[in-house]
Order: structure tokens, then sequence, then C-alpha cells
């Protein structure tokens, strides 16, 4: 019996990758948007779902059951990006953010967690990022946001242990998708003291991405982790120097990364 699993956001992007690519394997794909209908040549199938609404949560993870009888893998990869100056992000933007990347996934898990008791096994994948590791320039309120999963994942596997259910994280760093197209931006003011300086960072940060690995790394990465018997807490993939920069960041004085960082984004 092939393995049903569950990915939020998996109408474009990574989410998308990684469907194909399970489903190439021999997994029950289900995957989920805000608008399916806008996807009527998906690959497998789309199921409605927004993760900043509890009652679309609900009807969705119901409705896979309901079709396939079980969930055995959530890949919890819905998510947006936002840049901007902390000071000047309205504070509505960093709480819708938080709402579709720490909250919205927070949710999904306590909807599929049912489920995977009552199965006695299942397994948990939350796509966090590289810059959850990180105070990033331009990039806090998503650095804070991915973070703060990152954290959270590491608390849940401990409560999680008696029931049979694996829970950890995969930090991506830059790949070419259309995450770019689909972040908040904070506009770049012309009274702001930010101004030159968020102003050169955005078209660095949108330029890493156009420059990004192919999305199907994450697929092979998480179709090796659904393999694993036993995963491990914390998955990096990315470019070579993306992954170092987290090495550096645990043996660097905390000011010599800083600048580090700094040199790197040319402020």
């Amino acid at each position: 019996m092939s393995k049903v699993v569950l990915i939020t956001g998996g109408s474009s992007g990574i989410g998308k990758s990684v469907g194909e690519y399970l489903q190439e394997k021999g997994f029950t794909v289900f995957g989920t948007s805000r608008n399916p209908k806008n996807y009527p040549n998906s690959k497998f199938p789309i199921v409605a779902l927004d993760v900043t609404k509890k009652e679309t949560i609900a009807s969705c993870v119901s409705e896979v059951v309901e079709k396939a009888s079980r969930i055995d893998v959530l890949v919890n990869n819905a998510g947006a990006g936002i840049t901007g100056p902390v000071e000047e992000i309205p504070d509505e933007e960093i709480k819708r953010n938080f709402e579709t990347n720490f909250f919205g996934p927070i949710n999904v898990i306590k909807a599929v967690l049912p489920t995977m008791r009552n199965q006695n096994s299942g397994m948990i994948i939350n796509v966090t990022s590289i810059a959850g590791y990180m105070g990033l320039p331009y990039r806090g309120v998503y650095s804070a946001s991915k973070g703060a999963l990152e954290i959270i994942t590491e608390s849940f596997r401990m409560e999680l242990k008696d029931f049979n259910i694996e829970m950890t994280n995969v930090a991506p760093g830059d790949f070419a998708t259309n995450i770019a197209a689909g972040r908040y931006h904070a506009p770049v003011l012309e009274d702001s003291p930010y101004k030159e300086k968020y102003g050169f960072s955005l078209k660095t940060m949108d330029e890493h991405v156009d420059e990004g690995n192919d999305p199907k790394q994450m697929a092979e990465a998480i179709y090796k982790i659904i393999e694993t018997k036993s995963p491990k807490i914390h998955y990096k993939v990315g470019a070579f120097m993306q992954k170092f920069s987290i090495v550096l960041k645990r043996v660097l004085p905390d000011k010599v990364y800083e600048k580090m960082l700094m040199n790197h984004y040319k402020l």
C-alpha cells in the first residue's frame, strides 16, 4: 500500500516539485492551494486550503482522509516571503507573515495528529529556511517566522515520541521558484533612511532566487527523509556556502559573523 502524502502549498514551486517526484516514486499525493480550480492540469489532486483559516484546514484534512483513509506524511511547505526594514513593515503584514509561516503550519499539524495517532504512525516534515538560522538584514520578519518553526519542531518531536510520529525540519536555501513574486515587499520610500541600502538588498535577494538551485533537489531530499526510519531533527538543502553559513554562525564570535553578513550584503 502506497503512503499517502499531504503537501501544503503543492500547486507551484518546491511543493509542486516534491509532489510530482513523490508520485513518480509511487506515493499517493495530495497538494493544496487556496484556489484549486487554477490548477486543472496538476499531476496530482489539489485540495482547497488556506493555512491562515482553520476551517479550511479541517475541511482539507477530512477530505484527504475520506479519499485515502489515512495520512502518512505531512509536508508543511506553504509559506510566504516578506522583505523590508523591520521599522517600516506594517504591523498587520508582520502578523500576516507569522499567520502563514508559523501559526498556519502548527494548525495543520494539529489537524493531522489525531489521524496519525490512530494509525500509530506518521511523519511531519516542516519546510523552513536557512534564513531561519540567522537574522538577515531586510528579511528579519521572514527569518524570525521560519526560525520559530525550527525551534517549535524540537519541542513537538519530544512530545510526539509516545505516538510513533516523527517530525523534522528541512531548511532550503535559494531555489529557482516563484517565491519572489509572491513576497510582501515593504515599499522603498523616497524619504526613508533605508532607501539606498534596502533598495540594493531587494535587488540582490531577487537575483539570488533567480539564480537558485533546481527545486528537484528538495524533492529528492524529502523523499530520502520519508524513506529514513529515524530522521534527524534538522536538514539543510542548498548551495554549499549557504549551508556552511550556519556552521560559521556556530563557531564565529557574534560580531565577526555579523560583520561577515554585512559585507556579503554590502551594508
